[in-house]
């Protein structure tokens, strides 16, 4: 079985953090456009551009929320049944941020946490920080994004189609 895990620094405090993690729209901003609500069975989805073996439909069931600590939710697309887990921390004037992406299982599921690990970099590394760093006191954003993120890159769409190839039933 294969998990993804990032960890990052970010120079706001954990209530924020927890904010852009769980307000639906401010996840839809640096994430993908969802019916997210921090309650524990409430079921949702993440939708994004379909490719092959994947219908664009990510769809969750929240399995935790403690605010503003710990949010847990099972991440079901394509070739993966997967718990996405983030967990925060106060720590250096910010937050401590973790994520866990846990359960990638066989030769699919490897290359399809390659494809996400890859993604998740920038995600946590680049939109998410950019968006806090957008957000004032209250967790209003101060401006609009000029264009929508895509949460792939023309690299991973290319081991998505691969990933199709491989999932295409004869």
């Amino acid at each position: 079985m294969t998990t993804i895990r990032i960890e990052r620094h970010y120079a706001h405090p954990p209530e924020k953090v927890w904010h852009a993690l769980t307000d639906r729209e401010l996840l839809g901003q640096w994430l993908m456009p969802n019916d997210f609500e921090p309650r524990v069975g409430h079921r949702f989805t993440f939708t994004t551009e379909p490719a092959p073996g994947f219908d664009g439909v990510v769809r969750c069931e929240v399995l935790r929320v403690e605010a503003p600590c710990e949010l847990s939710f099972t991440w079901v697309g394509g070739p993966i049944d997967t718990v996405v887990t983030f967990t925060l921390e106060p720590a250096d004037g910010g937050t401590r941020f973790r994520m866990q992406q846990a359960g990638f299982q066989g030769l699919k599921g490897w290359l399809v946490s390659r494809m996400l690990g890859r993604g998740s970099r920038t995600i946590y590394g680049r939109y998410l920080p950019e968006l806090l760093d957008r957000m004032d006191d209250q967790g209003r954003l101060r401006e609009v994004p000029e264009t929508p993120k895509e949460c792939i890159t023309t690299g991973q769409k290319v081991i998505a189609r691969v990933v199709g190839v491989f999932s295409r039933k004869e």
